[in-house]
């Protein structure tokens, strides 16, 4: 039997679940298919909510969205293994990351929340299931992010040559792949996150297709300044961020009042360009730079990209194999993998844990269900 592994994520974005079918066959792992499962807008719109609330979010609705995740999960991972037109009981195991609601590396203790309960994925897709990737590396003093370099140097590390890698999702993150096989990254600061929400905040759209409307402004260099100013963007690694720090509160601290709106989205988006050079030349000037993430299809966004780090000539990770859609979603299948074979899935030189170990917790379908798996995976 083909070794076949589901990967499953949603990011801050929050409007679905890319889903990944990785064929571990061969000498290197291979994309099979994909699928893109929907948020209802209802949905989508309560979990923005919770994710805003400061960690407010009350526990009913918390559990509550934690359950009808797991079901848009599941229900993502059945339509894929379906429309590869492969039976359940063929699937080693899903990875599934979950939706961020929370992530504070440095409080005390450090805690994260990922929501979209694995047990329920297990039970509702008949599939074994890894999820809670992260708080395993917390517990070892640990960023529990990125997780992002670890399988960046599975799918596109190449002996003898370092390579970077820029995922560009909500948050963006590097990945420095040396060509010892040495792997450091850590976030750079903003992606998308705060272009999506200035779009959805001024003109009611999800995000700023092609960066079209930045396009249409001018960068308010002043601005631009007071927000690389930050702390975070100076900080050492290993470090990690989420929304709970770049919010449109922390824009408003900046000062844009008085700011045409789209001069504040062509800032913002030489904001998000500007730190991931800025993070380029410092761990791996020169490199060979490949983008993915939703980051990737914002054509303005690569420009600018391309503009501040020239001596790259970033592409996306198509021009490496992977189409920089499913990268994210094929990196959990494969963790998934390492964590069903006992093998580490964190790297402490990117999250600060004090050791390497396997990340995540194993959960069963029912013995009962048609997708149970046999008695090889029954010890994970």
């Amino acid at each position: 039997m083909r070794p076949l592994f589901i990967g499953l994520i949603s990011g801050t974005s929050m409007d679905g679940v890319d889903a990944a079918l990785v064929d571990c066959s061969g000498p290197e792992p291979r994309l099979a298919a994909t699928h893109k499962g929907e948020y209802s807008e209802e949905l989508a719109a309560r979990l923005r909510a919770a994710a805003q609330s400061k960690g407010e979010c009350e526990l009913a609705e918390a559990a509550a969205l934690d359950a009808e995740v797991a079901a848009a999960f599941a229900e993502t991972a059945l339509a894929l293994q379906g429309g590869a037109g492969c039976d359940a009981d063929q699937i080693e195991a899903i990875g599934s990351h979950g939706q961020t609601l929370w992530h504070a590396p440095d409080a005390h203790p450090p805690h994260t929340v990922q929501i979209g309960s694995p047990a329920r994925v297990a039970a509702l897709s008949g599939m074994v299931t890894v999820g809670d990737f992260r708080a395993a590396d917390m517990a070892l003093g640990g960023q529990g992010a990125p997780l992002a370099p670890v399988f960046h140097q599975w799918l596109f590390g190449r002996s003898g040559e370092t390579r970077a890698v820029v995922n560009i999702g909500g948050i963006a993150n590097l990945s420095v792949l040396a060509g010892d096989g040495g792997v450091t990254g850590y976030d750079t600061g903003p992606g998308n996150t705060l272009l999506d929400s200035w779009a959805r905040t001024c003109r009611g759209e999800a995000y700023d297709e092609n960066g079209q409307w930045a396009r249409s402004g001018q960068v308010n260099a002043g601005l631009l300044e007071r927000l690389l100013s930050d702390d975070f963007f100076s900080a050492p690694a290993p470090k990690s961020t989420g929304p709970e720090l770049f919010n449109l509160h922390w824009l408003e601290r900046a000062g844009i009042s008085d700011k045409a709106p789209e001069d504040v989205q062509a800032t913002l988006l030489d904001l998000t360009a500007a730190s991931i050079a800025g993070a380029v030349r410092v761990s791996c000037a020169g490199a060979a730079l490949a983008v993915c993430g939703g980051g990737a299809s914002n054509s303005f966004l690569m420009e600018r990209l391309t503009a501040n780090c020239p001596e790259s000539s970033p592409v996306t990770t198509e021009a490496w194999g992977v189409h920089p859609d499913w990268v994210e979603a094929a990196g959990f299948a494969l963790l998934a993998r390492a964590r069903l074979r006992r093998e580490p899935g964190n790297e402490p030189a990117v999250t600060g844990a004090s050791r390497a170990l396997p990340l995540g917790g194993v959960f069963l379908p029912s013995p009962n269900h048609p997708g149970a798996p046999d008695a090889r995976i029954g010890r994970p």
